[in-house]
Order: C-alpha cells, then sequence, then structure tokens
C-alpha cells in the first residue's frame, strides 16, 4: 500500500489592519517634544496649536533637565546670599524707613513730602541722587541728604541707573535702624498718610519687587546668550525698578557682583541687537532667582501703561482730583501684559502678610504743575 502524501500549501491569515496614520501622528508628536526640548524656541506662536497653554503645556510632559554643574564664582556667590537670607532680621528699638530718591536734579514735590513726613521725626531718613545738577532744597527734612558721586550721569537704559540705586542702598545702610528701603523717582508722590506707609513697610515679610515673565520681544527677547551659564531665558524676568525692600535683601543686592557683572556687560541698547534695559531686568532676574518666595512680584508704586505707548501716561494739574487718588488707592489686584502677539494679562492679587490689600502706597508721572492741587487735597487723603 503506497505512502500517501498530502502536501500542505501556505496557510492563509487575514491581513493585519495596520494603524499607519496612529503611528505616524505619534512619531510627528515625539519629534516635536524632543525638538521643544533640545532647541531653543524663538517663537511661541506654534505651541498654541497644541494647546492653549502655549509651549509650557508642552513642557510640562517633558522631564526635569539634568542639574548642570555650578561655576565656582556661583558656588561663592550662593554661599554669601544663602548666609544673609538665613540670617535673622536685624533688631531695632527705632526701626525706620528709608527714603530714596534718584531724580535729575531738584525735587518738584519736595512740599508735599515735606507735609508726608511732619511730625514723624525719626521714624524715617531720606537720600536723594541728582544725576545731572545739584538740588534746591525748601524742606528741612531733605538739607545735607545729598549723595555725591565722581561717576558719569545716571543713563536711562545702562547700568549707570542700577548703580546710582546702589549708591542710594549702600548709603541708607549706614544707618543700622533703616529697616526698609524705598525707591522713588521725583514724579512720585504719596498715596496715604505716614502712618499707614510705615506699617504697611515695616511689618510687611516680604519686599516689592515688581518681576514677571514676558515671552515677547520686550522681556526673554532682551535675553543674550552671553548670560549663560549663570542666567537661563528661563530665569530671565522683567518689572519696574522702582523697588522696596526690607534690609536683608539690600544687604543682598550689595554683596552681589557675579549677576550684576552679567547684566553690566550683557543688558544695554543696541547691544547683540537688543535694546535691553538693565533697570528693568537686573533686580527682577535677580530675586526671581536666589529669593523667590521673598518678594511679592509687584510694585508698592503705581504707573499707568494703558495708554500702551513707550512711556506711561503723566498726570497735569486739571487730572490730579480726589477721584484719581481714589481709583488708585483702590487697586488691589496686580496685572502684567505680556509684549508677544497674544497680549496675555497676568493678573494676581495685592497680598500683605498674606491678606488682600490695596496694591500702592505711591503714584508716579505727575507734572509738576500738580503740585497745588495734591497739596490740597493731601488733608483727605486715605487714612485707613
Amino acid at each position: 500500500m503506497g505512502v500517501m502524501q498530502i502536501v500542505l500549501g501556505p496557510r492563509h491569515r487575514p491581513p493585519l489592519k495596520r494603524p499607519v496614520w496612529i503611528i505616524v501622528l505619534l512619531s510627528l508628536f515625539c519629534m516635536l517634544l524632543i525638538s521643544a526640548y533640545v532647541y531653543p524656541r524663538k517663537s511661541y506662536s506654534a505651541c498654541y496649536v497644541f494647546s492653549s497653554r502655549g509651549c509650557k503645556a508642552l513642557t510640562d510632559w517633558l522631564p526635569p533637565m539634568p542639574a548642570r554643574e555650578y561655576t565656582d564664582e556661583e558656588i561663592a556667590s550662593r554661599v554669601v546670599i544663602k548666609e544673609i537670607l538665613s540670617m535673622p532680621p536685624t533688631q531695632s528699638r527705632n526701626p525706620k524707613l528709608a527714603f530714596m530718591f534718584l531724580t535729575r536734579g531738584s525735587l518738584p514735590f519736595e512740599k508735599l513730602w515735606h507735609k508726608f513726613f511732619h511730625g514723624h521725626e525719626g521714624r524715617f531718613s531720606v537720600y536723594v541722587h541728582a544725576s545731572k545738577e545739584k538740588p534746591v532744597h525748601v524742606s528741612r527734612y531733605f538739607l545735607n541728604q545729598d549723595i555725591h558721586s565722581e561717576k558719569d550721569f545716571v543713563v536711562w537704559g545702562k547700568i549707570s541707573m542700577v548703580d546710582a540705586e546702589k549708591r542710594l542702598l549702600a548709603n541708607a545702610l549706614n544707618d543700622p535702624d533703616n529697616q526698609h528701603f524705598v525707591l522713588l523717582s521725583d514724579s512720585c508722590v504719596p498715596l496715604y498718610k505716614f502712618d499707614y506707609v510705615y506699617n504697611y513697610l515695616i511689618y510687611t515679610n516680604i519686599s516689592y519687587i515688581d518681576s514677571f515673565e514676558d515671552p515677547g520681544p520686550h522681556g526673554n527677547g532682551r535675553f543674550s546668550e552671553h548670560m549663560l551659564p549663570e542666567i537661563e531665558m528661563r530665569d530671565f524676568r522683567k518689572g519696574a525698578q522702582w523697588f522696596s525692600v526690607k534690609r536683608q535683601h539690600a544687604l543682598i543686592v550689595m554683596a552681589d557682583n557675579l549677576y550684576y557683572s552679567k547684566f553690566r556687560d550683557y543688558c544695554k541698547p543696541g547691544f547683540d541687537g537688543r535694546n535691553c534695559i538693565a533697570d528693568e531686568h537686573y533686580i527682577p532676574t535677580f530675586f526671581s532667582m536666589i529669593d523667590p518666595g521673598g518678594i511679592a512680584n509687584w510694585s508698592v508704586t503705581h504707573v499707568d501703561w494703558s495708554e500702551a505707548k513707550w512711556h506711561p501716561k503723566s498726570y497735569r494739574a486739571q487730572d490730579v482730583t480726589y477721584e484719581l487718588l481714589k481709583d488708585i488707592t483702590s487697586i488691589d489686584t496686580s496685572v502684567h501684559v505680556t509684549s508677544d502677539e497674544r497680549k496675555e494679562r497676568q493678573v494676581r492679587p495685592c497680598l500683605w502678610n498674606g491678606v488682600q490689600r490695596p496694591c500702592y502706597l505711591f503714584a508716579r508721572k505727575f507734572y509738576p504743575e500738580a503740585l497745588d492741587n495734591l497739596m490740597l487735597l493731601f488733608s483727605n487723603y486715605p487714612t485707613i
């Protein structure tokens, strides 16, 4: 009986359903994430195709970047800063506010400030840094309080503005009773009586430094890679120069040379094709890096940028009314607007020791002609 041979043919299987389009999309998405991680982004507009939160929503998915090694200069700087931050606040039997005026010459509102200071002798100090001409004083509180410098005139937009701020701080720190330091311009006026301002600042637990992240051309667009590795673009901040700082932070400003030198050398008008303004970026960036929890991220000095021009709104004599001052003193939220195409509004409550309160103690950009109206209104200033 012969052997029957059975020849088995190939088995037929149903074709696999390969979701090629899903694989392609996943590959593209992975490539996008890798590119965002490896290459610094130049524009934020593409990020909003994938998320309304922009690039931050994408980078939230990424693993944290590995920590880099600090330079010798950074290690030394951080040791000093850490030591100062860990020091207990200086105890004074007579804590004072230091009012530091950064001006071109004479102060147009010196009579108003005289009225503000009157009756509170021993609770404040006054310092005047005039950059162009020797001021003529009309108040005894300002006599012999001028700070002299052999350096060049203070120039807007250049590091000389920061140098003047540090010069004021250095002189004010000589008095151990000065516990809080307020930087003011010649166009600044007080919005409250002295007692309210004194209690607001002396009994606060933070410094009022304006600082926010602006991804637009007037923010991160001014960053220079020459600041690396100590300062990265993600660290870069913007804010108004008119700060109010506690003594601990004033000492840190004076102790810093590393971060200051980065802004001195690489943040100036026209450098690398950018118009970086040192006084708008150094202090906000520095404190956002070294003590972000110790600053308010807003200034106690009001300025109105609502007209969206190169300079803030200025107030003429006819603009100065009780209603204007009431409107400013009723503001209890801080608003920043980014300079990119989205014009994002960043709104945060103004918190004083954890309690929401009015943001502003001072206001600026008043014309000298407004003095008489301000003097008349001062007796009706809020005394909350």
